[in-house]
């Protein structure tokens, strides 16, 4: 017999907790077999603890990991994925985008033999631009990262214990799930799915914190932003010599006057803002490293309960 163990982040989730537990105890019934949810409380500043707590105190089946401040989603991911003691533990977020109902048929292809069962979303129920954001960052990561990331597959997912014990022992600070789960290897299948629009509420992950995960995704998993930085810098390099050519031509053989200062100008602003990106560049990679040097815990947890 297994147990499951679903892990859910939440973060201001008041208005959802009640149908997303309904839901999922409507649907866990027909698995017949043990299981646990996890729910880590990522910062929540409303009401959403305080449900938590009433849920578990319903059912002890839901455990509860409240931290001290807001960690972030992928971070809040990690934290479940510690704790979690089932033979196959399910990543799901708590704005039921990610149906329950799903979970048969990926609990399904796990007991036929496959370690990780991911998600692909076929449509999303979002604006126009975010939808486009969503398509570019899956198409410009899945063709630049040195692993094969599926596209357009997120963090709804089912991993098998041995794949949980690979994610637990990579130490990076920062995570993105996704790549992480590709890198890890395996036998992955992917289940088809619509992504619908959220059941209440705002979503809680706004611009700037999809392009940090985006940025995440991209320079943890691919080292093409360094060779094109090398390749822009020998692309200036050419330019710049051909000119100094041309100009020495144009100065020792015709009577062409040589413009100066647009000419000048023009080129120092390129140069310059060729310069500025590389180095842009090169300090993503710096930090990143220097987030991993300082070695602070990748969280910390305020309230446990139901471990």
């Amino acid at each position: 017999m297994a147990l499951y163990s679903i892990v859910i982040p939440i973060y201001n989730e008041e208005q959802t907790l009640p149908e997303l537990h309904h839901r999922l105890l409507n649907v866990t019934a027909s698995l017949h077999d043990p299981y646990e949810v996890i729910l880590v409380d990522d910062g929540s500043d409303d009401r959403s603890f305080a449900l938590m707590k009433e849920i578990h105190d319903k059912d002890p089946r839901f455990k509860i990991l409240r931290f001290s401040r807001n960690f972030g989603h992928q971070v809040a991911i990690s934290a479940g994925l510690d704790m979690a003691e089932g033979d196959a533990v399910i990543l799901m977020d708590g704005d039921l985008q990610d149906p329950p109902e799903l979970l048969p048929q990926m609990v399904a292809h796990w007991k036929d033999g496959y370690h990780v069962v991911y998600t692909v979303k076929k449509s999303r129920k979002e604006s126009r631009l975010k939808r486009l954001a969503f398509r570019a960052f899956y198409r410009i990561i899945h063709s630049l990262s040195s692993v094969e990331i599926p596209m357009d597959a997120g963090n709804f997912s089912l991993l098998d214990k041995s794949v949980v014990a690979v994610l637990r022992n990579m130490p990076e600070r920062n995570r993105y799930i996704s790549g992480m789960r590709a890198w890890s290897g395996f036998r992955q299948i992917g289940i088809n799915y619509h992504r619908e629009a959220r059941f209440a509420g705002s979503p809680q992950m706004g611009l700037p914190r999809l392009i940090h995960l985006a940025l995440d995704g991209i320079f943890s998993f691919s080292n093409v932003p360094l060779r094109l930085a090398i390749l822009l810098g020998l692309l200036v390099a050419f330019l710049s010599f051909a000119g100094g050519l041309f100009v020495l031509y144009a100065k020792l053989f015709t009577d062409k006057a040589i413009l100066g200062w647009a000419s000048t100008i023009l080129s120092v602003l390129f140069v310059g803002g060729m310069i500025l990106l590389t180095l842009g560049v090169i300090g993503e990679y710096i930090s990143r490293i220097y987030e991993e040097v300082k070695r602070r815990p990748l969280y910390i947890i305020r309230d446990k309960i139901g471990f």
